[in-house]
């Protein structure tokens, strides 16, 4: 066990920053963990279980002195955070954060970065549907992706440092530019989570189905989409809002497949939808073989703990 940074703020405390913790404690990556949250209850709960070594009042505390500081917080509060938090940023530190956006938050903290610290966007691509300080688990990031997303002219020192945190906590780590992640993520998370909001939404008006026979019949894959559909309304909402190019872009062409999909159902093309389904079968053996889920039934999870 090595400390990579001795002390680590982390602003924000539900699912991601709670996780974060307990991976630190367990590698053993930090003297001190420090942690706020905007909501009372929140801290008082993160203090009850003491998830930080300390859960300070104010971000401002939270950060004093602190060498890498992450941002758990929603993207549309980041820039708020930001600038409260900048001028009590030490000389040298890292601030990072975990947002599932990348070119906006950049567009939208660095004015608030001093000169003295280094930038370094993150995102790790883990979660659940559940949130909040207690819903965290050290094992969340274990051998998972973290997209790191260097501003310009980062210090090669501090993004191998932060590389070597992200690592230490569990996961791969791959260097990606902002705009180029932000396409990636419409394809393999925003719009699917679009999707997701939408289907549990036609359950919902489709007066025809009770919410009885939708609860009690619903197949793996409508269940599927409950639970992604459950996921933090306003970390979606922030999302959505600040990469509306690339998910834009991404739903026009699912849309585009749909529409060839409808048609080859009405005319009876069987040949053109096995061969759809052939070629798409083929992304979830790679996502198998990749590691990132399993072939175990019920999508690879279990009863007592979703992941």
């Amino acid at each position: 066990m090595t400390v990579i940074y001795k002390k680590v703020a982390l602003i924000g405390l539900g699912l991601i920053a709670g996780s974060l913790a307990h991976a630190i404690r367990r590698a053993g990556l930090a003297e001190v963990i420090s942690g706020y949250a905007r909501s009372e209850e929140t801290r008082d709960i993160a203090r009850e279980i003491g998830l930080c070594d300390v859960v300070c009042d104010s971000a401002q505390d939270a950060v004093k002195d602190a060498d890498l500081v992450i941002l758990a917080v929603p993207v549309g509060a980041m820039a708020a955070v930001a600038k409260e938090i900048g001028p009590h940023l030490k000389a040298g530190a890292t601030l990072s954060d975990v947002g599932s956006v990348k070119a906006s938050v950049i567009k939208n903290v660095s004015p608030f970065v001093p000169e003295n610290v280094h930038f370094i966007p993150a995102h790790p691509l883990a979660g659940t549907e559940h949130s909040g300080p207690r819903s965290g688990f050290a094992e969340l990031f274990d051998h998972r992706w973290c997209i790191l997303v260097p501003v310009e002219n980062t210090d090669a020192a501090a993004l191998a440092n932060l590389c070597s945190f992200w690592e230490a906590v569990g996961s791969n780590v791959e260097v990606m530019d902002a705009q180029h992640h932000d396409l990636v993520l419409a394809v393999t998370s925003h719009a699917p989570h679009l999707i997701a909001y939408t289907m549990v939404g036609v359950a919902d008006d489709l007066r025809r189905v009770t919410d009885k026979e939708v609860i009690n019949f619903s197949a793996a894959g409508f269940r599927d989409f409950t639970r992604i559909a459950a996921s933090d309304p306003t970390m979606w909402r922030d999302v959505f809002l600040n990469n509306k190019e690339a998910t834009l872009e991404i739903l026009g062409r699912f849309t585009e497949e749909l529409f060839d999909l409808q048609r080859a159902i009405r005319s009876g093309d069987g040949d053109y939808l096995h061969d759809y389904f052939t070629r798409t079968r083929a992304i979830r053996r790679g996502i198998i073989e990749a590691g990132q889920d399993t072939d175990a039934p019920n999508f690879g999870r279990n009863l007592t703990k979703e992941s």
